[in-house]
């Protein structure tokens, strides 16, 4: 994904330096700064992030908004118009991303699900206001529920026994939460995010336990590394 993500920033540099320089030479004549030039520093990245990042929602939701507001500048749409708009149509893209949720399944709520049915309980932290330290060394892992409400959790599993598939359910609102994997553990994401993100920064590993993570972030993060 790395990869990907530079190849992709390196061509946008790459077509703006050279329209940048066909303007100096007086080649071609294209009005870089136009109005709602700068809806574009929403719209590219959010756009990047179609093709670099596992979970989308976010940046549909970005690009959304970034062409809502060019729409505006250009007179298309009033302000007004903006905000009655913009928030239906936030509603409708989580919507339909929990309803995919629901007919495709949550393998994280599944696995939590059968750890309760089974008699057990997943492993918790909470943050509210305050910080939170979880080092899982030596012990077996087989799952957890992590809350971050503006403040910060940290879950270390880096030493931890994790001999089959596994699932942590997130939830950081106005808050953000740290998971250190193993180097040997395959991750996959499920989220819903509103003006937040989960960044999943790992390497896939064939025939290995994986780790599924599912939740939400509302003006949070979650960064697994």
């Amino acid at each position: 994904m790395k990869k990907i993500s530079s190849i992709i920033w390196g061509i946008v540099l790459i077509a703006a330096g050279a329209l940048f320089a066909l303007n100096a030479l007086n080649i071609t004549d294209i009005d870089i700064f136009f109005d709602g030039w700068w809806t574009l520093f929403i719209i590219v990245p959010c756009a990047v992030g179609l093709f670099t990042e596992r979970e989308k929602t976010g940046n549909i939701i970005g690009i959304i908004i970034g062409v809502f507001l060019l729409l505006c500048c250009w007179d298309i749409l009033s302000f007004g118009m903006l905000w009655k708009l913009l928030i239906p149509a936030i509603i409708v893209i989580v919507g339909l991303k929990l309803v995919f949720t629901g007919l495709f399944g949550n393998k994280a709520n599944e696995i939590i699900a059968k750890i309760k049915q089974e008699g057990g309980e997943p492993k918790a932290g909470c943050a509210t206001f305050s910080s939170c330290n979880l080092n899982y060394d030596g012990e077996v892992f087989e799952g957890a529920e992590l809350t971050a409400t503006f403040g910060g959790v940290k879950c270390d599993l880096r030493n931890a026994i994790i001999e089959k598939d596994c699932a942590i359910q997130v939830s950081a609102i106005f808050g953000g939460i740290d998971i250190f994997v193993p180097d040997n553990i395959n991750v996959k994401v499920s989220s819903n995010c509103i003006f937040g993100g989960i960044s999943n920064k790992t390497a896939t590993h064939k025939d290995a336990p994986t780790i599924y993570i599912s939740g939400t972030c509302m003006f949070g993060g979650v960064e697994i590394k």
